[in-house]
């Protein structure tokens, strides 16, 4: 099943990336990625080891300020092994240097026997200044990622990147975790995650990352939430 859905993935983005490639200002974007873990929110996607290689990729449209994409990741958590999620939203600017972006995110996770349901629906809103950018993403589905009680999740997310020098690009972010009362009861924790890392563009729509990412709380979450060392290339189309 990993190797059938990861082949469409494959060819779905080169579909894309002919499409994309064709018109110079065609509004539809696509990306492909090769990383050596997936980590989300400072935790694990596959298991607990320090490489578990991971194939990612999606695309955007997007007109006027309104935007739909779709982007997929092998995860190792589910018995189909993919992780899909689809969006849609409106971005735009108040000044030059100050915008802000508002929208819904379904996360959907497709199973054959879904004795654990992870789907996860947030709408979010973002204010971005310069380098920097904040966001905000609220669960307004019944369950956060199968854990009861997780509507009224809040995500806190804190980014910056900085260009050092040309091409490389030093990557910074910070996120908190807030359930409420219900969740913690089903074994849920606030926690906190990080990221360090730098990326260099290397040309041709290449870019290489390295990045340590983790997030606090090992104490109740385990090596899920162990920092790790990441590496991974993207092509962008």
């Amino acid at each position: 099943m990993k190797t059938i859905t990861t082949t469409c993935l494959l060819a779905v983005l080169a579909s894309l990336a002919g499409t994309a490639g064709a018109e110079e200002a065609s509004p539809v974007t696509a990306n492909l990625t090769l990383t050596s873990k997936y980590k989300y929110r400072g935790q694990d996607q596959a298991n607990t080891e320090a490489v578990t290689p991971a194939v990612q990729g999606g695309f955007d449209y997007s007109n006027s300020g309104f935007y739909v994409g779709n982007w997929n990741s092998s995860i190792g958590f589910t018995n189909s092994g993919l992780e899909m999620d689809f969006y849609g939203g409106y971005k735009g600017s108040i000044t030059k240097d100050l915008g802000y972006d508002v929208g819904v995110l379904q996360y959907y996770y497709p199973q054959q026997d879904k004795v654990v349901d992870f789907n996860t629906t947030e709408i979010y809103g973002a204010m971005s200044f310069g380098p920097a950018s904040a966001k905000l993403s609220y669960t307004v589905s019944d369950k956060y990622f199968g854990i009861e009680g997780g509507k009224g999740t809040l995500y806190g997310d804190l980014s910056a990147n900085f260009e050092l020098i040309p091409k490389l690009t030093l990557n910074l972010h910070v996120g908190g975790t807030s359930f409420d009362s219900e969740a913690k009861d089903n074994g849920a924790a606030n926690y906190w995650d990080y990221k360090v890392g730098l990326t260099y563009d290397i040309g041709a729509g290449f870019s290489a990352a390295g990045a340590y990412v983790g997030g606090t709380k090992t104490d109740h979450y385990g090596d899920i939430n162990k920092g790790r060392l990441i590496v991974s290339i993207t092509k962008s189309m």
